[in-house]
């Protein structure tokens, strides 16, 4: 697909999550692969009202080469491609449910949500709670880093969720998952429910092995 092209789908993706309430004001931000670099939501921007045109273009050094100033957590998106070289599109929202389980005193930093259905495994897997940082702190990128060479999915603690993808319907389509099953979580933790046994995950993820 053409670059052009890129900038409509991302526009396009950003508005559908914004009408939905995924994401609220000028928070949360896309990414796209590119041959020769990359593709980011513009700094300051709500997802509800992107310009394709003014989508920001960085270089395959990560500098910013064209359109509007990229989103100042690019260097969350830079972290997630540079330790998967295969995703094609990275996606952060600050989406409520996923932020509310994030602030939750005593959930599982290694795995953060039950799974609960089978599309939450195939689509997410484990997801792993990194530790609060600033926003704009480096530490955060270091964290990152080290976290998404082995998940393509993480909760960022007090912030929101982060998921690569091969593609960026892969990427939309598994963050979107990671926030209903945060809100199913919320709406049963209180209760006894019954999650997926370790036996039927282990099923789903050798059928529907994530690509990333």
């Amino acid at each position: 697909m053409n670059e052009s092209l890129m900038r409509e789908r991302i526009a396009r993706a950003a508005r559908s999550m914004f009408d939905r309430r995924l994401t609220f004001g000028a928070s949360g931000n896309i990414s796209v692969r590119l041959d020769d670099g990359w593709l980011m939501t513009p700094t300051g921007a709500s997802m509800g009202d992107i310009d394709p045109a003014r989508i920001s273009k960085l270089d395959s050094n990560g500098e910013w080469i064209g359109g509007d100033k990229p989103t100042k957590e690019s260097f969350l998106h830079l972290a997630m491609y540079g330790e998967r070289p295969r995703a094609g599109a990275v996606v952060h929202l600050h989406s409520t449910h996923s932020v509310a389980v994030s602030c939750l005193k005593g959930i599982d930093a290694d795995d953060v949500l039950p799974p609960i259905t089978a599309y939450y495994v195939m689509r997410v897997g484990q997801l792993p709670l990194v530790p609060y940082h600033a926003p704009g702190d480096a530490a955060l990128a270091t964290a990152v880093r080290a976290t998404a060479s082995r998940h393509h999915a993480m909760l960022l603690a007090n912030h929101g969720p982060v998921v690569a993808g091969r593609s960026l319907d892969a990427a939309t389509g598994a963050i979107e998952e990671l926030e209903e099953t945060a809100r199913l979580y919320l709406l049963l933790k209180d209760r006894e429910f019954v999650p997926l046994s370790a036996s039927q995950v282990a099923e789903l993820k050798q059928r529907f092995p994530i690509d990333t």
